[in-house]
């Protein structure tokens, strides 16, 4: 099972608290000296990532998660402090570090950071810990050295893998990136970010989030749903321990389909039911596959064939991860027989402008009827029955 977060999840919002404003333990802003002093020594930690220079790294505090990161190809990297909170010879700092991967990211990936400072006899500040804010995600540093893999249209960024096992996922991206361009169109980057923890635990440490969501989900894209051309690059996560469960024909459909997931980005929002964004993502993963109905959609196949067939789409919240693995099985499979059902209807450039009128409804309300009648020159309630009859004569 594969999915998207609907809300940036790698991306924090930015804190809007002016420097000025903000007071120090001490009574002082955090805008004073000490800020300035904190400022600066980032500035210059940034600068020593950047150049790959450990030994500047290392005069503006401890070493950290420095050599981790030596690997990543990095086209800037910079902290803003937002707040500092200051006792004596030692502060807490939270600070927005903002980063761009080169040759992927068009805008920077903004997180939080908490640091831990102290001033040391020579009257310096130096960094002791830089780690994820509160309710931050992790980097793909924070949990160890990053392997770095470039595919023909990919990078994969892993820790804990070898790099047989992160080729691999590389060749499997290089195989999706055509595939979806021939679906969808070429109106997209052309490329995607892949990023492979060492265990779930680390897959759920990237997404912020407990692990026990994502034990039988084999990866998640993440990014700025709807955002423009210009925003940073979706990531596709992989939980590995699932994935080592699917067989070749299986982890191909996965990375396809979050592949799908980056190239529509744009044109997912809000006003798109989560039953088009996945099953279309699942209808070309599954292109080209030869499989039928009831071998790509097993669950679905049981319910109408012991007379369950589903009275209604699915809906958003029968994509929760936490739920039944049999219900959320089912949501997928049925959106997936709903954009396999228009695209043997209508064709498959209908179903493309359908999934795009919808997206640019812009909000849910009328969203869906709109592009039916606009595009299939249907309603929902029409199409609804043909779909009943499509899971029937497909699964029954």
């Amino acid at each position: 099972m594969a999915g998207r977060g609907r809300a940036s999840r790698l991306s924090v919002v930015a804190l809007v608290l002016l420097l000025v404003s903000l007071v120090a333990c001490g009574g002082q802003p955090a805008g004073g000296s000490a800020g300035a002093d904190l400022q600066r020594v980032l500035d210059r930690r940034s600068t020593a990532v950047l150049d790959r220079d450990r030994a500047a790294f290392l005069k503006t505090g401890a070493p950290g998660w420095f050599e981790n990161l030596r690997g990543v190809p990095l086209a800037s990297w910079s902290y803003r402090v937002t707040a500092l909170h200051r006792t004596g010879d030692e502060a807490t700092a939270n600070a927005e570090l903002r980063y761009r991967i080169e040759g992927y990211d068009h805008a920077p990936v903004t997180v939080g950071r908490t640091l831990t400072l102290s001033r040391k006899s020579d009257g310096h500040w130096y960094v002791d810990a830089d780690r994820p804010a509160k309710k931050s995600s992790q980097q793909l540093w924070d949990q160890g050295a990053v392997t770095v893999v470039r595919g023909s249209h990919s990078i994969v960024l892993g820790t804990g893998q070898s790099s047989e096992a992160l080729h691999s996922y590389a060749d499997l991206a290089d195989r999706a990136v055509p595939a979806v361009s021939g679906a969808w169109g070429s109106d997209w980057a052309g490329h995607v970010v892949v990023l492979v923890p060492g265990s779930v635990g680390g897959m759920a440490g990237l997404l912020g989030s407990p692990a026990s969501q994502y034990r039988g989900i084999a990866a998640v894209t993440t990014g700025e749903v709807g955002g423009p051309p210009t925003a940073p690059a979706d990531r596709i996560i992989v939980n590995p321990d699932a994935y080592a469960l699917l067989g070749p024909l299986g982890k191909q459909v996965v990375l396809t389909h979050e592949t799908t997931h980056v190239a529509t980005r744009a044109h997912t929002n809000a006003a798109t039911p989560l039953w088009l964004s996945e099953g279309y993502a699942d209808w070309i993963g599954y292109l080209g596959t030869g499989r039928t109905p009831a071998e790509a959609a097993p669950e679905l196949a049981r319910a109408v064939s012991e007379g369950r067939v589903p009275e209604d789409l699915p809906t958003d919240k029968d994509f929760g991860f936490s739920g039944d693995a049999t219900n959320l099985a089912q949501a997928y499979e049925g959106g997936w027989m709903a954009c396999r059902l228009i695209a043997q209807q209508w064709g498959l450039e209908q179903l493309g402008q359908f999934y795009r009128a919808v997206g640019d409804h812009r909000q849910r309300a009328g969203s869906v009827e709109g592009a039916m009648r606009k595009v299939l020159g249907t309603t929902p309630e029409k199409f609804t029955r043909q779909w009943r009859d499509y899971l029937r004569t497909q699964l029954g």
